[in-house]
């Protein structure tokens, strides 16, 4: 079973940077692992992913304490997982976001994803003892809304099903600054376990149309630059189309899970076998590629019996 977890041997700390992508914001990144976002307004400070335990949390808000003394009153979560959201605590934000489909995820399969993703990421949940429990949000949202951070505006919409249903991005715009999620990442592997496959390009161009002067992805270095973001965006395209038509080419003759774990590989180590948390994430996105082309809309719960029979199924 443990080969099933790739990161579960992965204990090594990583280096972080601090990287200012747009005045006033910043993108918390550590060598492939969650990135978190910091956008300061003129009064107050909005943090955009919690990461995975208070612990991991306040790394974060030490970084934020060398730029701004200014409290931080605002928490803005892209989507339900457990590595994204359980450090919320930490923060003390009177407002914590959500769209309303990341709201229902969590009660609809919270605590599942908390129980797998602590087997998965065991060095992420150091310290896990500290979390009060799932994190709700107390402000969600159908479409879109703006939060006012003093006089500095910042929108926070659906641009449609990627990497999980309840996706959102956070737009700065008076800095045309777009903090993403895990809808992009930048030379680290995209997790498609809970993804839409089919979807997921068309919300990228949707990203696009933004014509961004820089990107915080999910996980990975800022991207500052036109050139980059537009780089960032065609590599996760490329990530998520070249993992989907292998599996749904053998999956629509008929072949097993195994079969098109194999043909994956064949497509995919090459040009993406270097990239963080690769070989964690690949055993999940073919499941989860595997269904979809079978006509499996809505991505099925992962819990730790689940990952033995998906691994069992792998091993043929």
């Amino acid at each position: 079973m443990a080969k099933a977890f790739a990161s579960a041997g992965d204990m090594a700390d990583k280096k972080i940077s601090f990287t200012e992508v747009g005045e006033g914001l910043w993108a918390f990144t550590a060598e492939g692992d969650p990135n978190s976002g910091v956008i300061i307004g003129d009064d107050s400070v909005m943090i955009v992913e919690a990461q995975a335990t208070p612990r991991l949390a306040n790394l974060v808000i030490e970084k934020v304490r060398e730029v701004t003394d200014k409290p931080i009153t605002h928490l803005a979560l892209t989507h339900y997982h457990a590595v994204r959201v359980l450090g919320a605590s930490a923060y003390g934000a009177r407002e914590v976001i959500m769209s309303d489909t990341a709201q229902a995820m969590v009660a609809e399969r919270g605590q599942e994803d908390w129980d797998s993703e602590f087997d998965r990421f065991p060095r992420l949940f150091q310290g896990h003892e500290s979390i009060p429990g799932l994190t709700w949000p107390t402000t969600t949202f159908s479409d879109r809304m703006s939060v006012y951070l003093g006089s500095r505006r910042v929108d926070l919409m659906k641009v449609g099903r990627a990497h999980t249903a309840g996706d959102i991005v956070i737009h700065v715009p008076d800095q045309n600054v777009m903090f993403t999620g895990d809808i992009v990442e930048y030379h680290s592997a995209c997790y498609c376990g809970d993804g839409h496959y089919a979807d997921w390009p068309q919300t990228l161009e949707s990203i696009r149309a933004f014509d961004l002067d820089a990107i915080a992805p999910g996980r990975g270095d800022a991207l500052v630059g036109r050139e980059k973001v537009n780089a960032a965006l065609d590599n996760t395209a490329d990530f998520v189309a070249s993992t989907y038509d292998a599996v749904k080419r053998v999956a629509v003759k008929g072949g097993s899970l195994q079969d098109a774990m194999a043909n994956v590989r064949a497509v995919c180590d090459p040009k993406f076998g270097d990239y963080a948390i690769y070989e964690h994430c690949l055993p999940f996105n073919v499941a989860r590629a595997y269904d979809e082309a079978r006509g499996i809309d809505t991505p099925r719960i992962w819990t730790a019996e689940r990952d033995k029979e998906m691994w069992a199924a792998l091993q043929g």
